[in-house]
């Protein structure tokens, strides 16, 4: 008898405007684990648009996130995910039973040019393979 399990890990990056930080954690998971994690990101105060100098710093990594816009963090989006990050939001985050919680203390891009995003780009990146690496090693066990 097979016990495949047909859902995959879910992830939730949450910050305050969905701007940076978690769209830079998304963007990597999405682009280093493929298909095998679903990703979301939201901000409890959405900003109008992706901060431009991380928009360059992950293109710099061949990752585009021109496309993207910030989301507003919802209940659902809580909710369905296996594993809620925050960075940042502090106590705007509902909590769930059952839920994985990490706080990820990066500093915040806004505001910044991309020599200084660069950094914070590059620790969300060694983040997310840790990260990967705990969630797919996890399914497997």
């Amino acid at each position: 008898m097979s016990e495949e399990k047909a859902v995959r890990p879910s992830v939730l990056f949450v910050c305050v405007h969905n701007a940076g930080r978690s769209q830079m954690a998304a963007a990597y998971l999405t682009h280093l684990a493929g298909d095998a994690v679903e990703v979301r990101s939201a901000g409890s105060e959405p900003a109008d648009r992706v901060n431009p100098a991380v928009v360059e710093a992950m293109r710099e990594e061949g990752i585009d996130l021109t496309a993207e816009t910030p989301k507003i963090l919802t209940v659902d989006a809580v909710r369905a995910s296996d594993v809620v990050i925050t960075m940042g939001c502090g106590d705007t985050c509902p909590v769930f039973p059952g839920k994985r919680y990490l706080d990820w203390k990066l500093d915040d891009p806004a505001g910044q040019g991309v020599e200084a995003v660069r950094p914070i780009r590059d620790e969300i990146r060694t983040r997310i393979q840790t990260l990967i690496t705990e969630l797919l090693d996890r399914e497997c066990s």
